[in-house]
């Protein structure tokens, strides 16, 4: 499905197109005058991020299930997660990473958009606290994605999950990481894969190089910026031959053949916007079943913003009916946490 589609191969519309909610938030971000991010190290960006991450959210959702627990990573590293079910029966499970170009954001930041997925879903999800940069560079985040997600489908009835109904999403940089898992994840000839019932992507990086239209035409101004995707980089990427392993660039992996079905929702007014098109291109070439949402008049990271914008509640309605076709699950009637 394409919300609001432009004509075939056109670019994304100007600036000024908008909504004014969205123009609203992006001048209030402008007036409070905040540091540059690349003027911050790295612990520095991680707290101003946590400091204004919840600030648009939407009223905390309750759930029933809420715990904390510990996943272990291949070098012996507990990796923190926190689960989330509106119920305590055996449910369906998304693992879901949260966005922040590997260097900020976590489980708190990203605590309101999962509890809202579960509640809309009716499945359980796990947030992980994956290792980020400076202090953790690539593959490390990718190997922690990976290796959680291999344990969660060994421990899924610990957990009260229904053993072999998993999938994977993420928002920006998490994205990238679902999109990793789920390349992984596809059976080989050696090995007979972990099958996953979806990957949900709310606007993924995908893409090596930021060097297409829609990252020429966002470039500044809005909410995510050239040079913050510049100071990610440099501090997540060892070197820059790390940019050609498809796990930080999903779009360079050789085929797509068999990977699991996916649900992308993109901002209109975001430098990603091209990239996960064409990844939504070449999946859906490929025989895979696709899902593509793209949501006129925002930005990057408007799903973090519910509470000034209708378009991300919208895009945490369509996700989780998303999911629960994907794991067959029956229409819900939440009562509204707004």
């Amino acid at each position: 499905m394409l919300r609001n589609p432009s004509p075939p191969g056109a670019p994304p519309a100007a600036p000024h197109r908008l909504t004014p909610a969205m123009r609203s938030v992006i001048d209030r971000m402008a007036k409070a005058g905040r540091p540059a991010m690349h003027t911050l190290t790295g612990a520095e960006a991680r707290a101003a991020y946590a400091l204004g991450a919840g600030v648009l959210e939407i009223p905390k959702p309750a759930l029933l299930r809420v715990e904390d627990f510990r996943i272990p990573a291949r070098d012996g590293f507990a990796l923190p997660a926190r689960l989330y079910a509106p119920s305590h029966e055996v449910l369906p499970l998304l693992l879901y990473f949260h966005g922040g170009g590997f260097t900020i954001g976590s489980i708190e930041t990203h605590d309101i958009l999962c509890r809202e997925l579960s509640r809309l879903s009716g499945c359980m999800v796990v947030s992980l606290d994956y290792r980020l940069a400076p202090e953790h560079k690539f593959p490390t985040a990718a190997n922690d994605a990976w290796d959680a997600l291999g344990w969660l489908a060994g421990h899924a009835a610990q957990l009260g999950a229904l053993p072999g109904a998993l999938a994977v999403g993420g928002d920006s940089a998490g994205g990238t990481l679902a999109a990793a898992c789920a390349l992984q994840a596809r059976a080989t000839a050696d090995a007979p894969g972990l099958p996953l019932a979806l990957q949900l992507l709310f606007y993924p990086g995908l893409s090596a190089d930021q060097d297409t239209p829609s990252h020429a035409m966002f470039a500044d101004g809005l909410v995510l910026k050239r040079s913050h995707i510049d100071y990610f980089f440099d501090l997540y990427l060892r070197t820059p031959a790390d940019r050609d392993d498809w796990r930080f660039a999903p779009l360079l992996v050789p085929e797509v053949d068999g990977v699991a079905p996916a649900w992308i929702g993109l901002a209109e007014y975001d430098p990603l916007f091209d990239e996960g098109v064409a990844y939504a291109d070449r999946l859906r070439l490929a025989g895979v079943p696709v899902d593509l949402d793209i949501y006129r008049g925002v930005t990057h990271e408007f799903i973090k913003m519910g509470r000034a914008l209708p378009e991300a509640r919208q895009a945490h309605r369509d996700a989780a009916k998303a999911l629960r076709a994907a794991f067959h699950l029956p229409e819900t009637t939440p009562t509204d946490a707004r």
